[in-house]
């Protein structure tokens, strides 16, 4: 009897043990990832319903658009941002999941960042939001106005700088890559090229002009907005109104 339970408080011990070192080990993981959840804990901006209709025909949008690469200091309206989010991401599919742009295998490997300026959009804050295609809305990611920086990253374009909002373009290729593999990346870089030119189409459709940035570096890019690091940074959008020469 002294023998079982002396065998009892030795297993008793190694068990704990063994859970404090594991929890030695994996604090550092589950402290990451609490920290990027919270990332996505900030406010949340429910968009306005985008219009299905406009006064602009695609082909008219398609003539008159053309890269832009000075804006006048217009404040934008919230119906705006709403409308070029969602012709960029947004779900067109009636009680489905289908977005505005087309995308191989109907993976989604895509995010819409909105980097916003300082009393640039009518009731957002400045600073960097990820937008939610299921609840077409704003999820805060950081605060401040990044304008300026986004731009030194962008080799120092500061034209950037002057547009009220600038959409970052990214793909988490390991989405579509688990059915593709590495033909995968492709896929993603054109999907991200459609997204570009709705942007575009949409930015003409409702009086605004856009300007197209490849050119930054990536890490640093990522490293400013605070996003996820598996979220490659592909395109640039810059909209507003443009400044008359």
């Amino acid at each position: 009897m002294i023998f079982k339970k002396e065998r009892r408080k030795i297993l008793a011990r190694l068990v704990n043990w063994f859970a404090a070192f594991y929890l030695t080990l994996s604090w550092p993981l589950r402290w990451a990832a609490a920290k990027d959840n919270r990332r996505y804990q900030g406010g949340v901006l429910k968009l306005p319903l985008p219009k299905n209709e406009g006064t602009v025909s695609v082909e008219r949008a398609i003539k008159q658009r053309r890269t832009i690469r000075a804006y006048r200091p217009q404040i934008l309206v919230l119906d705006q941002v709403s409308q070029l989010l969602w012709t960029a991401q947004g779900i067109t599919e009636d009680s489905g999941f289908k977005r505005a742009a087309p995308s191989a295998g109907a993976l989604y490997p895509m995010d819409v960042y909105a980097v916003v300026g300082q009393d640039s959009v009518e009731q957002i804050e400045a600073g960097v939001y990820h937008y939610e295609p299921k609840g077409h809305s704003l999820s805060l990611v950081t605060k401040r106005d990044l304008r300026d920086s986004i731009a030194r990253a962008a080799l120092s374009q500061m034209w950037m700088a002057k547009a009220p909002i600038n959409f970052v373009i990214t793909a988490e290729y390991r989405r579509v890559a688990v059915k593709y593999g590495n033909r995968g990346i492709r896929y993603a870089m054109i999907e991200a090229g459609h997204i570009g030119q709705n942007l575009f189409l949409q930015a003409e459709a409702l009086g605004l002009k856009a300007g197209i940035v490849g050119a930054f570096h990536d890490k640093e890019l990522i490293e400013i907005m605070k996003i996820p690091r598996t979220h490659e940074p592909l395109l640039i959008i810059s909209v507003g109104y443009a400044a008359t020469v």
